[in-house]
């Protein structure tokens, strides 16, 4: 192996930002825990979701919140925070879909019991809640990944237009046709004319 000298790395001109790797993180650990303890569940949901892995999502969570602390982001409240989060998430998850080195299983997760994406009436029979929970969930795999987004950020994260905009980066004026008509390609597939 050949040794390398200090003037040749030099002129490698590799750009090291030593400033932003001694940079500390914004927050204290006590406001950290609390935004964690109130969005990690939502959000890993969300990412398991989009990328149909859990192992992914667990990935992509570490690095949300890393991404989130070392951006310093002027955000007024709670809400905006959760908010940037779900968009840092969002990015993540479309470049782990686009990445061809990484592992990204697709879309074949179910909803969990404490997911609460099956609709239709409630019923007390366990088979019938499980059965409609699967068919749910195929549907919400057959989905683009938009819609698919749009719908678990407005009804399993209660997100409204707004906050559907700014985390997808779409216009505000364009969420309640785009989310009506991925509502209705979901129950499109959900009855079965797919």
């Amino acid at each position: 192996m050949r040794e390398t000298t200090v003037n040749e790395i030099a002129r490698l001109d590799v750009a090291v930002d030593v400033e932003a790797a001694e940079r500390p993180f914004h927050m204290d650990e006590d406001s950290f825990r609390l935004l964690y303890d109130r969005t990690a569940r939502p959000l890993w949901s969300y990412l398991s979701r989009l990328t149909g892995d859990p192992r992914v999502a667990d990935d992509l969570l570490q690095e949300t919140y890393y991404r989130f602390l070392r951006a310093d982001p002027a955000l007024a409240d709670d809400a905006h925070r959760k908010n940037y989060l779900f968009r840092i998430a969002t990015n993540l998850a479309n470049d782990a879909r686009r990445n061809p080195r990484l592992e990204y299983a697709g879309d074949t997760t179910e909803l969990g019991a404490g997911d609460r994406g099956a609709g239709g009436g409630a019923s007390n029979d366990p088979h019938e809640r499980a059965a409609r929970r699967l068919d749910v969930s195929r549907a919400m795999a057959k989905l683009r990944p938009r819609d698919r987004a749009m719908v678990w950020l407005a009804y399993v994260n209660g997100s409204s237009h707004e906050e559907i905009a700014e985390t997808l980066g779409l216009k505000t004026a364009s969420i309640k046709m785009l989310l009506f008509r991925a509502r209705r390609r979901l129950a499109t597939l959900i009855e079965g004319r797919s």
